[in-house]
């Protein structure tokens, strides 16, 4: 059986700290939106978990340290399995992305 072997290098290493960086800022933007826009009225946390934290310092705390925490886990899978962390990470960009489009477009709306 032939072994290929696994070369991580450096660049592939940065791109996906660059990559799990967007991610914690995607989310961080979020949350940064959510409480802008409940603070101005008429929109509402989707989120039924964190929605009776917004407007609590909590809020910013749990999201901020959430999104580390899933950038750690992120790359401790990246340094076993690349392509899933990669892939893993750039669906949570996409579907952070959205959500920070939508956010963004509730702003030119109300």
């Amino acid at each position: 059986m032939i072994k290929i072997p696994k070369v991580l290098t450096q660049a592939s290493h940065r791109k996906m700290v660059c990559l799990l960086l967007i991610l914690v800022l995607l989310v961080v933007l979020d949350g940064v939106l959510t409480e802008y826009l409940i603070d101005g009225g008429g929109v509402w946390e989707a989120n039924p978990l964190l929605e009776p934290l917004v407007g609590e310092t909590g809020f910013m705390i749990l999201k901020s340290v959430g999104a580390l925490l899933v950038a750690f886990i992120l790359w401790d899978v990246y340094r076993r399995y690349p392509k899933i962390a990669t892939v893993t990470t750039w669906v949570g960009i996409a579907g952070y992305f959205a959500i920070v489009l939508w956010n963004t477009s509730l702003i030119f709306l109300n």
